[in-house]
């Protein structure tokens, strides 16, 4: 694929959708790099603006991550782990805010789980981390 300057469709946009699929098929594995701002700027003939707002729609989708010295990386998905609701639990996605995904140590673009307990305890999980399971009735 190629980005198409004349299309209605913002570059950055083009270039996101054609690293996001290389990310899907596998061509870029996890921890691999997406390449610096340079090369994929004269890579695809486009500004090192629209690259730097590509990876922030990447980064934004909790595709990758950037960081220094290691650059734009294809994130790791982290292993999940079954957390069992309570009967009469209730759930709450959202976003993190800044000190949650500090203290968290959350990527950008994941969001979190607000377990909210039948006794109005409240437990916060990372989304990306957690495979929420109802308990079996007998």
């Amino acid at each position: 694929m190629t980005i198409d300057p004349r299309s209605h469709t913002p570059v950055y946009v083009q270039l996101a959708e054609l690293l996001r699929g290389q990310i899907e098929s596998g061509d870029l594995p996890a921890g691999s790099s997406v390449g610096s701002e340079t090369r994929l700027s004269q890579e695809y003939g486009i500004g090192r603006d629209a690259v730097r707002m590509a990876i922030a729609l990447l980064r934004s989708e909790g595709l990758v991550t950037t960081s220094r010295p290691f650059g734009t990386r294809v994130r790791d998905l982290p292993q999940r782990r079954r957390v069992e609701l309570a009967g009469g639990a209730r759930v709450i996605t959202r976003m993190p805010s800044g000190a949650e995904r500090r203290s968290m140590q959350l990527d950008e673009g994941v969001p979190i789980l607000e377990v909210h307990g039948p006794q109005g305890d409240v437990e916060l999980l990372p989304g990306d981390e957690v495979e929420l399971i109802r308990p079996k009735h007998d």
